[in-house]
């Protein structure tokens, strides 16, 4: 299967291009900065438009067999609610509909966001009516419905916080806490959150593409096992061969103090609870690749590596 992947040089896309490949599928990867020699083997390298104005998706689509559609823009600070709405919902409004035209199956990852914000009181499920939060989340829900309303065939995966090798972002400042022998003030936060390994999505996208069973469905998809805000500490300073250093202080000063700052979606990520129940797709087929823990601790060693490959 020839795959066109949008996105592809983005932190999910630079896992899902080489398991596509593995799986033994030829991938059209499109990007924003493309070199003349970047062709190998199973890769096809392609530019991707600027998604802020209109675009033409159809030479992008023409030759594929289906789509993933990766390609977006961050969830951030300073960015206007009308750039989210035209790169996140209308550039992904189009790209459906290019692909209804042409009957290819598209694959589009939103965000966990759509369905919950970024904390949820209850076990966060497909079912749940959605509840989006943030300007982003919102468009990533109104893209979803307009990939819905396209008519095409797609499947529509929701996934909360991805970490991997190379992540950024608020992962990685937890890293760079981990990798510290200060006491960090998390001790009591028993908050679970759910996560996805990269390699998991890219599992469940590439799964996706080839199980016809997933076909008009939205997914939320998760690692199977929730950890608190405290284990995923202590397993990020376990890879470290560093003690946890764990000090029991109350979530509610740390709360208070964040929400008085006008950090409140900041306390939501740390201190709030978010856990996905991926039920839905495992039953479908679906089976992750890594468990929460061992994902995490070979994160943590790939990023002290890279640190020493740069330090040294």
């Amino acid at each position: 299967m020839r795959i066109l992947v949008t996105g592809a040089s983005g932190f999910v896309g630079r896992g899902l291009v080489p398991a596509l490949i593995a799986a033994g599928h030829l991938v059209r990867a499109a990007a924003r900065h493309v070199e003349s020699d970047q062709a190998v083997g199973a890769i096809e390298p392609v530019r991707l438009p600027d998604l802020d104005g209109p675009v033409d998706w159809a030479p992008l689509v023409d030759g594929v067999d289906a789509v993933v559609h990766l390609a977006g823009i961050a969830h951030r600070s300073g960015v206007d609610d009308g750039a989210y709405d035209r790169v996140i919902h209308a550039a992904t409004a189009a790209l459906a509909r290019t692909c209804a035209a042409r009957s290819l199956p598209l694959v589009f990852v939103s965000s966990i966001g759509a369905q919950a914000g970024s904390a949820a009181d209850h076990v966060v499920r497909e079912t749940d009516p959605p509840r989006p939060a943030t300007p982003y989340d919102r468009a990533k829900l109104a893209a979803e419905a307009a990939v819905r309303d396209a008519g095409g065939a797609f499947t529509i995966l929701r996934p909360p916080l991805v970490y991997g090798p190379g992540v950024k972002g608020n992962m990685a400042l937890l890293m760079r806490l981990a990798d510290t022998f200060w006491p960090l003030p998390f001790g009591a936060f028993r908050n679970r959150r759910s996560l996805v390994a990269r390699d998991n999505l890219a599992a469940a996208i590439a799964f996706c593409l080839t199980a016809p069973g997933t076909r008009g469905e939205t997914y939320v998809v998760a690692d199977r096992e929730a950890l608190s805000f405290a284990e995923m500490i202590t397993t990020l300073r376990d890879a470290c061969e560093r003690p946890a250093r764990l000090v029991a202080v109350p979530p509610a000063p740390i709360a208070g103090l964040l929400r008085a700052t006008g950090r409140a979606a900041t306390w939501d990520r740390i201190g709030g609870s978010l856990v996905v129940d991926p039920g839905r797709l495992l039953a479908a087929g679906w089976h992750p690749v890594i468990d929460t823990r061992s994902g995490l601790a070979a994160m943590m060693r790939e990023h002290r590596a890279g640190r020493s490959r740069r330090e040294g």
